[in-house]
């Protein structure tokens, strides 16, 4: 059996996300999680999104549109993994508490931050000096080590066999969507043939949004204010640029949306998508896996659960928002 790749694809606004032992899935109306229970069974659950704008139809505007995304993807990864970590345990010792979750997505924020910005930050401050005297080299290699950050701890966390069985979770999902994209029953049987990359991953966004990061930073006048306000200190000159790069995150995450997720993802096939997109897609090899049948199957319960509502609704005549992309 070969893979359906002559059938027109019919790219679709659907994402998700790989929890413990299960996956959620993202449509324009709803989201649905499902997990495999230890006795075997999958577990499901469904939810309506939050409604359109509305009047506030400046929510929908590019670059805002992606900082409202990611907003509502973060709040709706913190429910699906309360989910998945109340039903994936098999006794009630390992199952989380809502407060567990709490603290663990707080702790995961501040590893994030401190990380990704304050540590390449300190490190370029130390080799180079103060960001005023080499502004541009200065950006160009806090970068440089941001990227190289990501990577490691990319690399450090696929090593963590219980995290492997999240990344085989993240490949059933990518394998689901690439299926139902090309019109091909959704079943373990065809979605196996299917490859693990997809072009609207979030490990591709986040590496987008380290690329964006470095032009934003590189543009920003930040000596031009030091300069005016009289600032020449080197340890407050290094905790403006720390404050200004987590300032600025709202805006870079917009800017890396509208390039990953809506232009990238409505032409996959473009060439100068696939060549900017390359590294994004080839780093996904580290953050998925091979997934098994069930797996798979809970996948396309997942999934199924969301493409039911939109056929309702399409049926129903429901009035279709620009759905914000899933972010997985």
């Amino acid at each position: 059996m070969t893979e359906n790749t002559t059938a027109p694809i019919k790219h679709t606004h659907i994402g998700g996300q790989a929890v413990l032992e299960g996956i959620m899935m993202r449509g324009k109306y709803n989201w649905a999680i499902a997990v495999r229970e230890p006795s075997g069974s999958i577990y499901t659950e469904e939810h309506d999104l939050v409604a359109s704008p509305g009047k506030h139809q400046w929510l929908t505007w590019p670059v805002i549109r992606g900082v409202r995304s990611f907003y509502e993807s973060m709040v709706l990864a913190v429910k699906a993994f309360g989910v998945s970590a109340e039903h994936a345990g098999e006794t009630e010792e390992e199952q989380l508490s809502s407060k567990e979750i709490a603290l663990t997505m707080v702790l995961g924020v501040g590893l994030a931050v401190g990380l990704f910005i304050v540590l390449p930050a300190i490190v370029t401050d130390w080799i180079l000096g103060p960001q005023t005297e080499q502004p541009l080299v200065w950006n160009l290699v806090d970068g440089v080590l941001r990227m190289a950050a990501f990577f490691a701890y990319i690399w450090a966390v696929s090593r963590i066999k219980d995290i492997q069985r999240v990344f085989a979770y993240h490949g059933a999902e990518h394998k689901t969507i690439h299926a139902y994209e090309h019109g091909s029953p959704l079943t373990p049987e065809y979605i196996q043939q299917y490859e693990t990359l997809h072009v609207r991953c979030g490990t591709a966004f986040l590496l987008m949004v380290m690329v964006v990061a470095i032009l934003v930073f590189s543009a920003f006048p930040g000596k031009a204010i030091l300069d005016a306000w009289g600032v020449t200190a080197r340890g407050w000159i290094l905790l403006f640029n720390i404050g200004i790069r987590i300032l600025l995150l709202p805006l870079i995450a917009g800017l890396a949306y509208e390039v990953s997720v809506k232009w990238a993802g409505s032409h996959p096939d473009n060439p100068l998508v696939k060549v900017l997109m390359w590294p994004g897609m080839q780093l996904q090899r580290m953050t998925t896996r091979q997934p098994d049948d069930s797996m798979v199957e809970v996948a396309v319960t997942a999934m199924s659960l969301v493409v039911a509502r939109e056929e309702r609704e399409n049926t129903a005549g429901a009035p279709v928002e620009e759905a914000a992309a899933a972010i997985d």
